[in-house]
């Protein structure tokens, strides 16, 4: 069943196979810069898009020659004037909209095919998985602007993607880091040439598509929870039951069977 979303002038979305939603940044002219309606539309979407029974995989991208250039800097001159109530109740609302992308129950892939900034780059953070073309550039720029890189999971999410060491010096010097770099560093996935980031982010998305809706999303699950617990002993126990819900569902069954009898599986998720 699809939910239906109100129109959108920020963002926009595509269905380009059953199952996989492709999320799109679109104010190209800004570079894709976030602003308090972005945010707003951003959770809206991310909120009715995992209500969706049929949805499998959400890939995030940007039209245009950014992904995100961080918060739009014509609108950041007016949160100065804010009080400090004011203030705290639009980052909240920024860091919902990212939470909803990130918990969305899907795995989520950014394909990002240019600068990601800022907030941009806490947008690519939240995804499950990252794959860049060779324009992408990763800018932690919060110093820069009189702000911090506790922003929106950034100070939770990069030390644990590329090393609390890496991530001090990146965040401290409001560093610049290519798609070369953020490679070697873990930070995206892989580099893959421009004219095919799109292409593979969905044929990745195909290959999720085939396999058990409800294995995917207990990996999801099991795998974020366990990056916010701190024992082995927890994790097992999350495990456990994660795998003992799943051979009550249809899919392990059926999965058991078609190997049997050398067919390909027909997933329900059920």
């Amino acid at each position: 069943m699809t939910h239906r979303i109100p129109d959108l002038e920020t963002i926009r979305l595509d269905r380009p196979r059953d199952g996989v939603v492709v999320l799109t940044l679109d104010r190209p002219d800004r570079l894709n810069a976030m602003t308090d309606l972005m945010f707003r539309e951003l959770e809206t979407t991310a909120l009715a898009l995992d209500r969706e029974e049929s949805l499998r995989v959400l890939v995030l991208t940007g039209e245009g020659r950014a992904f995100c250039a961080g918060y739009d800097l014509a609108d950041a001159q007016l949160l100065t004037s804010l009080g400090a109530m004011g203030m705290l109740d639009q980052q909240e609302r920024a860091a919902r909209a990212l939470a909803a992308i990130r918990t969305i129950r899907v795995p989520v892939i950014a394909a990002v095919n240019g600068a990601a900034a800022g907030g941009g780059l806490a947008l690519a953070l939240a995804a499950d998985i990252r794959l860049a073309s060779p324009a992408a550039k990763f800018n932690a720029a919060f110093v820069r602007i009189g702000m911090s890189a506790g922003d929106l999971g950034t100070s939770w999410l990069l030390p644990r993607l590329i090393g609390p060491a890496a991530a001090a010096e990146f965040a401290y010097t409001g560093g610049l880091m290519d798609a070369v770099e953020a490679e070697r560093t873990g930070l995206v996935n892989r580099v893959v040439p421009a004219e095919q980031l799109m292409t593979t982010a969905l044929e990745m998305a195909a290959t999720i598509c085939a396999n058990s809706p409800g294995g995917v999303e207990m990996s999801k699950r099991a795998l974020q929870a366990n990056m916010e617990i701190s024992s082995y002993a927890a994790a097992l126990e999350l495990e456990n039951r994660g795998q003992a819900l799943l051979t009550r569902g249809e899919d392990m069954p059926e999965a058991l069977d078609a190997f049997r009898t050398g067919r390909a599986p027909h997933f329900t998720g059920r």
